[in-house]
């Protein structure tokens, strides 16, 4: 696993159409800094801690997983998610993972694997230890498959990061997480 998450190759894995940049699916990316994001998704953003957490206090209600697609590659699993608010039931992430199973007792990667339960909250009620690293904040002008996994009536900015979760220094879990639009 790399030390940081590299986009091009998270998004590959469900768009291969994308070569050295995401796929026109997924959407535009360009770097931003948390300066320059508006102040609700600067919240949600820029920090070294769990989305799930972040998401579920910025909408006040627990979120919900739904995965969208799945892969195995031996001892890597990778996912495509989005989670929605239990209260409000608004899509309020998407989501790309990638993690290296063999990081993961048995009980853990069993319900990561049932796909019931946001991969942060299973993380933290089975008190996993790890430390997140946000690598890289994104503007982001959504392509045809962003809108239609986040429910958007049409294409606007949205914002994103990549980082990555380490165990015990070691990488073990890439991500890619989206913030869906905030009004």
């Amino acid at each position: 696993m790399p030390e940081t998450p590299d986009l091009a190759t998270l998004a590959r894995l469900f768009y291969p159409d994308g070569g050295e940049v995401p796929s026109p699916q997924l959407g535009l990316f360009e770097r931003a800094a948390a300066e320059g994001l508006p102040a609700g998704n600067r919240e949600l953003l820029a920090h070294n801690s769990h989305m799930t957490v972040a998401m579920e206090k910025f909408h006040e209600s627990p979120v919900d997983v739904e995965v969208l697609d799945r892969r195995t590659d031996g001892k890597l699993y990778s996912r495509k998610i989005r989670l929605r608010s239990r209260r409000s039931k608004k899509v309020v992430q998407f989501g790309i993972v990638r993690l290296n199973l063999d990081y993961l007792e048995p009980d853990v990667r069993e319900l990561v694997l049932a796909e019931k339960t946001p991969l942060g909250r299973v993380l933290i009620d089975h008190g996993v230890l790890m430390q997140v690293r946000l690598t890289t904040l994104w503007r982001i002008a959504p392509g045809s498959d962003l809108v239609k996994s986040l429910e958007l009536a049409a294409a606007k900015t949205i914002y994103g990061r990549t980082a990555m979760i380490d165990f015990e220094t070691q990488p073990a879990i890439e991500l890619l997480e989206i913030s869906g639009p905030l009004e």
